[in-house]
């Protein structure tokens, strides 16, 4: 079977508050981990929320363009890949007349889904 992912760059979030909701979510059930996310409070909940449904809708246009015969509930998060992309940076005023150098993260996210009778075979 084939594999879906969809892509998220240049997110303004530090990469570890993401990290942190992203291994909540590795290997689970789309469905279970659209429900995680949905219930988690963090910061990094509401960008993954995006990207895996985003991959989900990626999947159940190309099944209507290909005709797969894909269920889109039996996806599996297979991989999940939280990179950090450039850094803004900022200077602010610190004592003594020094400035003190801010660095504005951001993030690259990456979410692969596949079927979960494709993902016994590799295991």
């Amino acid at each position: 079977m084939t594999d879906f992912s969809a892509t998220a760059r240049f997110q303004r979030i530090s990469p570890r508050r993401v990290r942190m909701v992203g291994d909540l979510i590795k290997g689970k059930n789309v469905l279970v981990a659209l429900d995680i996310l949905a219930g988690t409070k963090k910061a990094g909940a509401e960008l993954l929320l995006k990207v895996i449904k985003s991959a989900r809708a990626n999947a159940i246009e190309m099944d209507k363009q290909k005709n797969l015969r894909i269920n889109p509930d039996r996806f599996v998060v297979t991989e999940l890949l939280v990179d950090g992309g450039p850094m803004m940076k900022r200077f602010r005023p610190m004592s003594m007349g020094r400035a003190g150098r801010i660095r504005r993260r951001t993030t690259h996210v990456r979410v692969t889904l596949a079927e979960k009778s494709a993902t016994k075979g590799k295991e």
